[in-house]
C-alpha cells in the first residue's frame, strides 16, 4: 500500500476529513494527521480527547477488496498493528474487543472504522488514536486511560507514531486480503488479547445487556460470549467490559 500522509495543526475529526476526501475520490492509502481535533469522536460519538502534542490522530482510507461479511476484521487488523506499534515503543498491550487496546485496565488507543459510498465503491475510514501523553488528561480520563509517557518515561512525537501505525498497519491489511487471510487475522488477534476466550464480561449491545464468558471470535470477528446457561450470544457490535469478581452475579 503507498501512503500519502496529510497533516494538518487543527481539524474537528480526521475521520470526517478522511470520509469527505474519500468521497471525493482520494485513494486508497490516503492518510490524514492532525496534531489537534476539536471535535474528535470515538464509538457511538463519544467524545475523544484530542489537545495539541497529546497523542495521535490519524485517519487511513482504504477501498478493501472484501465481501462486505469480512469488513469488521478491518478494525481487528487495525488493533493488532496497533498493538505491535505500543511494543515498539517497549509496551506489552492487551485488544479488547472490538476496538480498544489497554495497558492492565488502562485505554491506551481506540480504533474507529467506518464505512463510507463513494464513487469507487466502498472506502473504509480507519481511524486510530494513541495517547502519548497523558499531562492534558481531565481528571475523568486519568483514571481510566494511560498513555506512552506514563508507561514509558517517553513521548514519540505524532509523526514518528504515524510512521509506525502505518507500517504495520499495511502488514497486516494486506494479510487480510491474502489467500485465509480472515483466518490469520482472527488468529493473529487471539494470540494477542486475553479477551479472545475465557474472560468475563458484562455486553452492551442493541439495547441489551447481559454477562458471560467470551468464547472467541467467528470468522468475521464478531465476538461469541457463552452465558451461564451455557447459550452461546454472538456479538457483532456492542460494549463490552470485564467484570471483575465483585461484580460478577
Amino acid at each position: 500500500m503507498n501512503f500519502q500522509l496529510l497533516k494538518y495543526d487543527s481539524l474537528g475529526s480526521t475521520n470526517t476529513e478522511a470520509a469527505e476526501q474519500a468521497r471525493r475520490g482520494a485513494a486508497e492509502g490516503v492518510c490524514i494527521l492532525a496534531y489537534k481535533q476539536t471535535a474528535g469522536r470515538g464509538r457511538h460519538g463519544r467524545a475523544w480527547h484530542s489537545e495539541a502534542g497529546s497523542g495521535l490522530y490519524l485517519s487511513i482510507i482504504v477501498r478493501p477488496r472484501l465481501s462486505p461479511h469480512h469488513l469488521p476484521l478491518i478494525t481487528l487488523a487495525a488493533g493488532v498493528a496497533v498493538y505491535h506499534v505500543l511494543k515498539e515503543f517497549g509496551i506489552n498491550a492487551d485488544i479488547k474487543w472490538v476496538n480498544d487496546v489497554l495497558v492492565g485496565d488502562g485505554k491506551i488507543s481506540g480504533i474507529l472504522a467506518e464505512t463510507v459510498e463513494t464513487e469507487q465503491g466502498i472506502a473504509v475510514i480507519v481511524g486510530v488514536g494513541i495517547n502519548l501523553s497523558s499531562s492534558s488528561f481531565p481528571e475523568e480520563l486519568a483514571e481510566i486511560a494511560t498513555s506512552v509517557e506514563v508507561e514509558t518515561g517517553s513521548k514519540p512525537t505524532p509523526d514518528e507514531a504515524a510512521e509506525a501505525v502505518t507500517r504495520y498497519f499495511a502488514y497486516f491489511y494486506e494479510m487480510l486480503h491474502s489467500e485465509n487471510g480472515p483466518q490469520q487475522i482472527v488468529e493473529n488477534w487471539r494470540s494477542r488479547s486475553s479477551y479472545f476466550s475465557g474472560k468475563q464480561v458484562r455486553v452492551a449491545a442493541n439495547n441489551d445487556v447481559f454477562e458471560g464468558t467470551t468464547d472467541g471470535l467467528e470468522p468475521n470477528g464478531a465476538l461469541r460470549v457463552k452465558l451461564a446457561d451455557g447459550e452461546i450470544r454472538i456479538v457483532q457490535a456492542g460494549d463490552v467490559t470485564r467484570l471483575r469478581s465483585h461484580e460478577r452475579q
